[in-house]
């Protein structure tokens, strides 16, 4: 009777508490179903934009379990991101100007592994009919999945730029990303140099995106980071399935070096400047510049 009245004093008792704790378990529980439902419309909305990564995937696992008849192994990949490329168009996956993007992506992915094998960094060891100078044409189409990926991401999420750094600044850090490239086997490479001038020119730089109606944002340079790594990822998964080879994979397959996340990491940074300049001029060089996103 005591605690009762002492209750009673105090404005509250037992029920009211518990109430309230179960108001607060209700509350949390709203909270993460919501944010459930949003990381699975973000998940889904990424599935959709890596539709031509993940045929590329299956295909090379496809050649390598299955061996199909008529044609060498790298020729059937051929055909297949060929035929993957027309269909994503004609059913309206793809845009036309994305397709002009993917294309260029594909001469500069195609560029670049001519001179990597040319250099001994990695090879194709296979036979095939549509290889160049010991380089497989269907390679440049894993540079360009890349960037139907950005282009499919952009438009699905509504990306916007915060912040982004002036057309004069962004190119020459992109051309001398892909350059080093090349002139690190006969210079000193400089891509650490290079990737702490990423982080000075973008630092102050947000991407902006949209899901399920709600506005989020993220630093552009742990969205740099966090696609590299998922690409060095997905480059384990190729070289397990013979897309290509490096040298201490000759014997046995291994697990890519940690170290070619660096890599990828500036590879990506070069594709995504490329495809955000591209739509910056498109735009008419609209930047998000208002508004305060969640993060």
């Amino acid at each position: 009777m005591k605690g009762e009245k002492y209750a009673a004093a105090a404005g509250e008792c037992p029920p009211c508490w518990l109430a309230v704790v179960w108001r607060c378990l209700c509350s949390g529980k709203a909270r993460l179903s919501k944010a459930f439902v949003q990381l699975v419309r973000f998940g889904w909305a990424q599935a959709l934009s890596c539709v031509f990564p993940v045929v590329i995937f299956a295909s090379l696992a496809l050649t390598k379990l299955v061996p199909l008849p008529l044609l060498p192994r790298y020729d059937w990949l051929l055909v297949i991101c060929l035929l993957m490329q027309w269909w994503m168009v004609r059913s309206g996956l793809e845009t036309r100007d994305e397709l002009k993007v993917i294309t260029v992506f594909h001469l500069i992915g195609l560029a670049l592994e001519l001179f990597k094998v040319r250099m001994g960094s990695w090879s194709y060891p296979e036979e095939g009919y549509t290889k160049l100078f010991g380089v497989p044409l269907y390679s440049g189409f894993m540079y360009a999945s890349v960037a139907s990926y950005l282009c499919q991401a952009w438009r699905r999420l509504k990306v916007e730029l915060v912040r982004w750094p002036p057309f004069w600044l962004v190119v020459p850090l992109a051309a001398a990303i892909y350059v080093n490239f090349f002139t690190h086997h006969y210079w000193i490479d400089v891509r650490w140099w290079l990737a702490g001038l990423v982080i000075l020119v973008f630092w102050r730089s947000w991407v902006a995106y949209e899901v399920g109606g709600i506005r989020y944002r993220m630093p552009l340079v742990l969205s740099f980071l966090l696609i590299g790594f998922f690409i060095w990822v997905a480059e384990n998964i190729a070289t397990f399935f013979g897309a290509w080879q490096y040298p201490n994979q000759a014997r046995a397959w291994s697990l890519v070096h940690v170290g070619k996340v660096s890599s990828w990491v500036l590879l990506v940074i070069v594709s995504f400047l490329i495809v955000a300049t591209l739509k910056q001029v498109k735009g008419g060089g609209k930047e998000k510049q208002a508004g305060r996103p969640r993060m």
